[in-house]
């Protein structure tokens, strides 16, 4: 074998490294730095090595002659490396576990004024004063959710009109006010309150005695309060309050029809409430089941009104009564601008049947803005069979108009 000097050599693979790393190509496995690793057990020929045998776990179902000869090439390599560095230890200048820190890091900085490019190494910028530590994040005990709005329709109608018909202005004022333990804080207590007033005017032309007409005017109060039983059942206690302000009369007469307190009723019931909300909050369903509960009508006003008409007895203010309740509450946000909320409450006392069910669309136009439908459907045995709809009642309202929102988070 012919013999070639070592430094002669080392020189040459240093600068054939270094050309390649100029041209932006991986050098060449010869041409780096010998390295010691960990000893190694080689045949006795650098230059040879054994071909794999029929046994070999390589086993391609195409040719494979390609990586026999990349094995084959390089196993020839680091047997050459390592001959070497066993016969001139001297020319091995690192060892794998005794390597030097690596070279520090540079940036390439442009400097568009003077035309130049900068290299230097990048420096660290220290914060100018420690980051502001972020208060806690205060839980309320309660939540509050205000809802304010004031719908209109008007018309007007000039005296020639083809058709006739009369001007007419009709305002209807919703104001709700909802206010909720935290169950995030109190997981597990359920107290919910919930407090609305409606009131409906109109104007009445047709009415010789005065200019206006009262079409809806309700005010009513629910609260629960419960205790968790099990996942979303809780044993709860239902209180609900109805009744309205003003004076009502019908058309072109001084009869009464309502007052305030006259009619007024109160519920108050034992028994179970399952709630339950989604992930999102955008569907919530609550059902209060009182197998125990305690009615009262009441009428403040019997001279100008008859007791009668509001499933009380002749002769006396109020009436007692003992039963069971139902309460159902539905919201649903369908979409961003489209929500839906649904209640149906119903009273037995084994002899009569009164419920009601009322559903509201509520289509945002804006944040200020919106379109509502709101339907009402009664059912009351108690009071004196219609003619036409015998024991059944129907309310619907179509408006658009001015609403306020307003609520705190958890």
């Amino acid at each position: 074998m012919k013999k070639v000097k070592l430094l002669p050599l080392l020189f040459a693979c240093a600068m054939t490294a270094t050309l390649a790393i100029a041209q932006n190509q991986q050098p060449h496995m010869l041409t780096m730095p010998l390295i010691f690793e960990h000893q190694q057990v080689m045949e006795d020929s650098a230059f040879t090595a054994p071909l794999p045998s029929a046994s070999s776990p390589y086993f391609l179902d195409a040719g494979d002659a390609w990586l026999q000869k990349a094995q084959e090439e390089s196993r020839r390599h680091q047997m050459l490396r390592y001959r070497t560095m066993i016969s001139h230890p001297e020319v091995v200048a690192f060892n794998s576990r005794t390597l030097p820190e690596p070279p520090a890091e540079y940036a390439l900085a442009a400097d568009p004024k003077q035309g130049m490019l900068t290299i230097a190494a990048p420096q660290v910028v220290e914060p100018a004063e420690a980051p502001i530590e972020t208060p806690p994040v205060k839980i309320h005990d309660w939540l509050h959710l205000f809802n304010g709005s004031i719908h209109f329709t008007q018309a007007y109608i000039s005296d020639n009109w083809y058709q006739g018909g009369e001007n007419n202005l009709n305002i209807l004022g919703d104001i709700k006010w909802e206010f909720n333990l935290n169950q995030t804080k109190h997981p597990n207590w359920l107290f919910n309150n919930m407090m609305q007033y409606k009131l409906g005017i109109t104007t009445a032309h047709a009415d010789t005695l005065r200019n206006y007409n009262i079409n809806e005017d309700n005010f009513l109060f629910t609260s629960q309060l419960g205790y968790k039983a099990i996942k979303n059942w809780y044993y709860s206690a239902m209180l609900q309050f109805k009744t309205q302000f003003f004076n009502n009369y019908k058309s072109n007469s001084r009869d009464m029809t309502a007052a305030f307190l006259s009619p007024g009723e109160l519920n108050l019931g034992l028994g179970m409430t399952y709630n339950y909300k989604n992930a999102d909050q955008s569907r919530t369903l609550t059902v209060a089941i009182a197998p125990l509960s305690y009615n009262m009508k009441m009428c403040r006003d019997t001279h100008h009104l008859n007791p009668v008409n509001f499933g009380i007895d002749a002769g006396h203010h109020t009436k007692h009564t003992f039963g069971s309740n139902v309460e159902v509450k539905w919201n649903w946000k369908i979409t961003p601008s489209i929500f839906w909320s649904s209640r149906f409450y119903t009273f037995t006392n084994y002899q009569y049947v009164q419920g009601d069910w009322e559903n509201t669309f509520d289509f945002a136009i804006s944040r200020h803005l919106n379109t509502k439908i709101f339907t009402h459907l009664r059912y009351d045995k108690s009071h004196p069979r219609d003619v036409d709809w015998k024991y059944w009642q129907f309310k619907e309202i179509l408006s658009f108009g001015i609403v306020y929102r307003f609520a705190t988070s958890e």
